[in-house]
């Protein structure tokens, strides 16, 4: 093999893992180490305070992949600080999560204490949670959401 050849390929191989630590979201919003575990949530908000939310996009899954009365959308999150994302679940609505602006805290169902989610990093929603969120800060958060959704 000629020495361009080697050299090309040095270069795309780095080039492609360089790409790709820059172009993957973080994955974070763990629950803390020990709280995992039952949260009754009593205190859940059943109703959105300082949201809006917006559909940017969606896929009508009928015609895609059979699943009629669904789609996949991509909506934006603008929460104000003081803002709540009230009390819900994912039990048939998978969704993945994407913090583009601020820092904002999740309450969870599985997790004893708040989570912290923090801009570029992503959070896969499922149906093993129910939880809302609440901007405690001063700023504004955006978030990007891309979730399975029936049609009302």
């Amino acid at each position: 093999m000629s020495t361009f050849r080697k050299f090309s390929i040095i270069c795309a191989t780095t080039g492609a893992a360089l790409l790709g630590m820059i172009a993957t979201p973080a994955h974070a919003g763990q629950c803390p180490a020990g709280q995992e575990g039952g949260n009754t949530l009593a205190d859940r908000p059943t109703a959105p305070k300082g949201v809006s939310d917006k559909v940017i996009g969606s896929i009508d899954l009928g015609p895609e992949l059979g699943a009629n009365g669904r789609d996949l959308r991509l909506r934006r999150l603008v929460i104000q600080p003081g803002g709540v994302v009230p009390f819900h679940s994912h039990n048939g609505r998978p969704a993945i999560i994407i913090t583009l602006k601020g820092e904002i805290l999740e309450y969870a169902s599985n997790c004893r204490a708040p989570i912290v989610h923090r801009a570029g990093e992503t959070v896969n929603e499922t149906a093993e949670v129910a939880h809302y969120w609440v901007n405690r800060g001063k700023s504004v958060v955006e978030l990007l959401s891309a979730d399975v959704k029936g049609r009302e």
